[in-house]
């Protein structure tokens, strides 16, 4: 009798938990921001709240990843979980297609056009977008790796800024770093004096064709661009609240990076979350686990990651 009393019980109190946990129920809706003649693509994710509620702007990492945090080549759904987290906390989000891909592939700007600052100004759109909706409380800026830096320059405009798995130093001296990483002088031979005339704002008319990937001349203004800016000069400039998120089983950012942007703004807070990879996923195995992640949209973000995020919005 008492064993059934007892499992009753426990039943009694899972249930009322399970209430007061409850997930708030959210839908989504696709947006288009229209700039000049061109449109970007993106979805907004809203909890079912009769109040004003926080947005975030979920700004992807670089190449062509999408909205989700997906790309032709792997599907995890990351952002896509972030952004469904976010609403069940009772948090709103918008993410994006960026220019030239997924639904905003139309947007897209020749490789010999393009340049940094067309992503900064089209997060600062977006940004414009949702502080002009009332159902919005305040905006607040997502960035995941390179969109880090993108959500910095573009962070000023927003009420708080959130950097996720983003770079600690200039894509020029990363680009280095990963060159002298394979042990190979007489390639950093060939590239060093390349990244040097472009950090100085110069292009390089002969490459050698084996070269072409990293700096055939139609992506040079964009490098150009791109290492104009430092990540912890950058991050200085804010005035809003930081907060810097980075995993320890991160294969592409380290967590000296995320130390970097720390140390750079002592208006932020930071937190290494064990385990969580590049892609927000926790990871308990070796490398190729880590790797294998990458394609695998079942397995959930961190829940750290998720909650202080959210206790960083909400406070």
């Amino acid at each position: 009798m008492n064993k059934i009393i007892l499992l009753l019980t426990v039943f009694i109190l899972s249930f009322v938990n399970a209430q007061d946990k409850k997930d708030i129920l959210f839908k989504e809706s696709p947006v288009i921001l229209k700039i000049n003649t061109d449109q970007l693509y993106g979805t907004l994710t809203i909890p079912d709240v009769s109040k004003k509620c926080p947005v975030a702007l979920i700004i992807a990492g670089s190449g062509p990843t999408d909205r989700n945090g997906n790309n032709p080549m792997m599907k995890n759904n990351s952002l896509k979980m972030l952004a469904e987290a976010l609403a069940k906390n009772g948090i709103a989000s918008l993410r994006y297609d960026k220019r030239g891909v997924g639904e905003s592939k139309p947007a897209a700007i020749s490789e010999g056009e393009l340049v940094f600052e067309n992503y900064t100004e089209d997060a600062k759109s977006w940004i414009n977008l949702l502080k002009q909706d009332k159902r919005f409380s305040k905006v607040i800026v997502i960035g995941h790796s390179e969109g880090s830096l993108i959500g910095m320059i573009a962070g000023a405009k927003a009420d708080k800024f959130v950097s996720v798995a983003g770079a600690g130093d200039a894509a020029d001296k990363i680009l280095k770093s990963q060159i002298s990483a394979k042990g190979m002088k007489q390639i950093e031979d060939m590239t060093f004096p390349i990244i040097d005339s472009l950090k100085n704002g110069k292009t390089v008319k002969n490459v050698d064709p084996m070269l072409n990937s990293l700096f055939r001349p139609s992506v040079q203004p964009y490098l150009i661009s791109w290492f104009k800016y430092n990540p912890q000069t950058e991050i200085k400039k804010l005035t809003v609240p930081i907060l810097i998120l980075q995993g320890n089983n991160d294969l592409q950012v380290t967590v000296q990076d995320a130390e970097n942007l720390s140390k750079a703004n002592t208006n932020s807070e930071l937190l290494i979350i064990d385990k969580m990879n590049h892609i927000l996923k926790v990871i308990e195995g070796d490398q190729q686990a880590n790797l294998e992640s990458y394609n695998n949209e079942n397995l959930p973000v961190s829940e750290t990651l998720i909650s202080k995020i959210v206790s960083f919005i909400q406070k």
